[in-house]
């Protein structure tokens, strides 16, 4: 089977479990039984080596010890998430027995589990099965947004590159979600997540018409594949709108005020904006690509530079290869 097909196959032989460890003892022990389970195994000593792997590999599953020496499971489950070439990878972390603080900060940070020491083989398949029945489900299609998940979303990137087809990829993100969603909760921030689906969804489709697509990644990750001339065009209406509808989603006091107070991760309170969207745009028009994760990859850097600018705001790339 070849790299592209086994990261975009959901069959248990091919999935991608990689471990990181830095007891030999343990490490050794967690790939022998999960090789005997039948997956495809690799194996790391420190979280540097897992998140460089994990971007050039993309695995299904990460499995991380909480305490290594120079990056633990927890840094190395933020840096994960951030990235969107990883942000959809499962992560089980290993903790040390009656450590709840590790569970917790693990959870907080993105891991979708954890198994604490020792364990035995029957729980640790456990887990990892249901961690990736799980993952399964959700990229399929997001049960928030109904919106096709990752896996979905890279069968179609893929798809039209080795159709050589000219399309172009918007990636949209939220900005400020997080602080609007530790002010008011998740239920709202959930309600955000869907009316900004709704919003994307019938922008992209009318404005691009037939042939667009539109994915959800997760949390507040979306993509819309469509003609590279439309590219623009739905940027521009996404951008306004978005900026429309934002004071809506506020209670009328803090819409009136402009801007929420709650706490960053410091634990300081300070004033967030109204949440908006950033959006990054690569074309095939310039560039030649041979995998999904390439085309993510510059729309992502082009959304970072879109960030830049206060409000919602799109860039494109023009460069050339």
């Amino acid at each position: 089977m070849s790299g592209d097909d086994s990261i975009l196959s959901g069959t248990a032989s091919s999935e991608r479990i990689l471990v990181a460890d830095d007891s030999p003892t343990i490490a050794r022990l967690l790939e022998v039984e999960l090789r005997s389970a039948g997956y495809d195994v690799e194996v790391v000593g420190d979280g540097r080596d897992a998140l460089e792997s994990a971007r050039e590999r993309y695995p299904d599953l990460v499995l991380a010890d909480v305490t290594m020496p120079t990056m633990g499971g927890v840094e190395l489950t933020h840096l994960l998430r951030e990235d969107p070439r990883t942000a959809g990878v499962s992560i089980i972390l290993i903790t040390a027995g009656g450590v709840s603080a590790d569970k917790l900060e693990g959870l907080s940070a993105g891991a979708d589990d954890y198994i604490v020491k020792p364990f035995d083989t029957a729980e640790l398949l456990a887990r990892v099965r249901g961690v990736l029945r799980r993952a399964n489900e959700l990229r399929a299609q997001s049960p928030l947004t109904r919106l096709p998940g990752n896996i979905r979303i890279q069968e179609e990137i893929q798809r039209r590159i080795a159709s050589h087809d000219e399309f172009a990829l918007l990636y949209a993100d939220l900005d400020y979600f997080k602080a609007y969603n530790d002010h008011y909760g998740f239920a709202r921030g959930d309600e955000i997540l869907q009316k900004s689906a709704e919003l994307i969804r019938d922008v992209a489709t009318t404005t691009g018409g037939a042939g667009t697509f539109v994915g959800h990644v997760g949390g507040d990750d979306f993509v819309v594949i469509a003609a590279i001339d439309q590219a623009t065009p739905i940027g521009e209406a996404l951008v306004d709108q978005f900026e429309a509808m934002a004071p809506t989603l506020y209670d009328p006091e803090d819409a009136a005020r402009g801007y929420i107070e709650t706490e960053n991760r410091l634990g300081d309170v300070q004033p967030f904006p109204f949440v908006s969207i950033s959006i990054g745009i690569a074309t095939t028009g310039n560039r030649e690509y041979g995998h999904y994760a390439e085309v993510v990859a510059i729309a992502t850097e082009m959304k970072s530079f879109a960030k830049r600018t206060p409000g919602s705001s799109w860039a494109v790339d023009r460069r050339t290869s």
